[in-house]
């Protein structure tokens, strides 16, 4: 019997892509077929001699991309000539969502150093921002308000980010937070790294809400991300802003809608 190894781990093996974040990308975007059938699970143990092909090239740099073009689709929020911010950019699947969605420029912050892929490292509209605790950020390190900020962060409740995200927003601007329920609920809810409890997550969406309230934003909008995390957590994302009224958001149908998306209720 073959050696088997994670898909994922296969695809960068043999040279199909040129990082582990695109083979996921791929795979999740159903871009992979394994001997002939499409896998869409990144962790799913494959025999080493499979025959692996690649149906397309993934439009972004990583899976995050994927993730913000659902949720950018639901808002209508247009990027094209905005000056953005990315905070939490990681590999830049949001930056290159961005850019390719018409961003003027992208500042790509983040705390962590030389994770943001090389082709938006040397594009002349992203200014990177390595080492940089965005709880501290404040617009004057931009040098301008933004038009555009987006927010993907991990091992830190997105609540502490919120006063930084108001300070570097212009008031006519858009603000699309991701919400990582592992991060925000109490750890007795959190089970293995993996929140399964959807009374939790209305839980979570509701203290969040709270939250960006009380930091002077109106919530517009609220939906599932349709790709769920690493670890296969289900996040949300909140769609912000500083004018107009707040919206009445049903938490627990944005919930329902989740989990039946990833089968995981039952209808």
């Amino acid at each position: 019997m073959a050696d088997k190894k994670r898909l994922d781990l296969l695809v960068l093996e043999k040279g199909l892509v040129e990082s582990r974040e695109k083979a996921k990308a791929l795979i999740l975007a159903g871009k992979i077929l394994v001997n002939g059938e499409r896998v869409t699970k990144a962790s799913k143990l494959v025999p080493v001699d499979s025959h692996l092909e690649v149906l397309e090239e993934p439009r972004y740099v990583s899976r995050g991309g994927y993730k913000l073009e659902s949720a950018f689709e639901r808002f209508k929020i247009n990027v094209a000539g905005k000056v953005a911010c990315d905070i939490g950019a990681s590999t830049g699947g949001f930056t290159d969502f961005l850019l390719k969605n018409g961003a003027r420029k992208v500042f790509a912050v983040d705390v962590g150093y030389g994770q943001l892929h090389w082709k938006l490292r040397n594009d002349p509209r992203v200014v990177v921002m390595e080492r940089v605790n965005a709880r501290y950020l404040k617009w004057q390190d931009l040098g301008e308000k933004v038009d555009i900020v987006t927010c993907d962060v991990s091992f830190i409740s997105v609540k502490k980010i919120l006063p930084a995200i108001y300070d570097i927003l212009k008031d006519q601007g858009d603000a699309v937070v991701l919400v990582k329920p592992q991060f925000e609920a109490p750890r007795e809810f959190v089970k293995k790294g993996i929140v399964k409890d959807p009374e939790v997550h209305v839980k979570v969406l509701m203290d969040v809400q709270k939250s960006l309230t009380e930091n002077g934003f109106v919530v517009k909008d609220c939906c599932f991300s349709k790709i769920k995390g690493v670890e296969g957590n289900i996040e949300f994302f909140f769609w912000v802003g500083k004018e107009g009224k707040n919206q009445n958001v049903d938490f627990q149908r944005v919930v329902e809608e989740a989990w039946k998306f990833f089968g995981e209720m039952k209808s």
